[in-house]
């Protein structure tokens, strides 16, 4: 039996100050923008705007992360680690450099047999509202 994980860290303090942004025009080394936490899942928002916004997460080595559903497409990029990610039933392995799209309103889960961080870009239709 797979071990599922609904675990979801958001960083304290100043970090997490009502989706506090990242700084605009200043350089970021983006594998550090997020850390990993032992048994959980973390973000981090690095722009939130109202036709999409743009993520990072960090996820700790656990076999399964609860399936979702979202409303909009979501472009997922791996910056560090190997991720599994499984889009109707389909599994998929992005290792660091490696992305793909999950179209809007299809089941989707993420495998970590490794620790891994990822940049997700949600697109908002205003269609799909």
């Amino acid at each position: 039996m797979k071990k599922v994980s609904n675990k979801h860290f958001e960083f304290p303090g100043e970090m997490n100050q009502e989706f506090a942004e990242m700084d605009e025009s200043k350089k970021q080394i983006i594998i550090e923008i997020i850390e990993f936490y032992p048994g959980l899942a973390g973000s981090k928002t690095i722009l939130k705007k109202t036709k999409g916004n743009v993520s990072a997460f960090s996820f700790d080595s656990v076999e399964k992360i609860a399936e979702k559903i979202s409303p909009f497409s979501t472009f997922i990029q791996v910056i560090e680690g190997k991720a599994g990610i499984i889009i109707y039933n389909e599994k998929f392995t992005l290792e660091a450099g490696n992305g793909i799209i999950i179209p809007a309103h299809i089941s989707h889960s993420f495998v970590a047999d490794e620790q891994f961080k990822l940049i997700s870009t949600v697109v908002k239709n205003v269609d799909e509202e």
